[in-house]
């Protein structure tokens, strides 16, 4: 009687720590960048394979993105952007983890703005951050959006002066994440 006992209590606890830390993960995020300036041709690139997991109960945030999934209309730019500037090989992933600034998830209803506070780290440089974000609660997805600016400098991103006036200094970056 004893033994059947304890190894409910053991299940109720199991139990509650599984149901307590209810994760909701995509691999198919999207994080679009532009660095164009007026008069010169685009630079924008998008990465539809961004992963990207959500602690319901901690409102902890976290995204992974590989540098060789961003894809650019010129293939000469995504060349250069992976060799010459971002330089993937070395750095092959960008990481943003986080944690939600006053997060409730279970009074989350239609969209609401958050500010996620947490460390970017892109071309071996980590940043802290604090990224603005609407989350929402839909048919049992939550999405999660951002707008932020990045600087490549903050970075050490170099990049040539033969170019420099072809690449704007403040990076626009936009992402998107449905996660179930």
């Amino acid at each position: 009687m004893k033994t059947i006992i304890t190894l409910s209590i053991i299940c109720l606890a199991f139990m509650a720590t599984a149901f307590g830390q209810e994760k909701y993960t995509t691999k198919t995020g999207e994080i679009t960048f532009e660095a164009s300036v007026p008069s010169f041709e685009e630079v924008k690139a998008k990465n539809t394979n961004v992963s990207a997991v959500l602690e319901a109960e901690t409102g902890n945030f976290a995204a992974l993105a590989l540098m060789k999934g961003f894809r650019f209309k010129v293939a000469l730019m995504e060349e250069h952007f992976n060799e010459n500037y971002i330089e993937s090989s070395k750095y092959p992933k960008a990481t943003f983890k986080g944690k939600i600034t006053d997060f409730n998830f279970s009074g989350l209803s239609g969209e609401k703005a958050f500010v996620i506070k947490g460390t970017f780290n892109l071309h071996g440089t980590d940043k802290t951050m604090e990224v603005p974000a609407t989350i929402s609660k839909r048919n049992g997805e939550v999405w999660v959006t951002a707008q932020f600016v990045l600087r490549p400098e903050e970075f050490n991103i170099k990049i040539p002066s033969i170019v420099s006036k072809k690449i704007a200094d403040e990076v626009n970056v936009s992402a998107v994440f449905k996660l179930q």
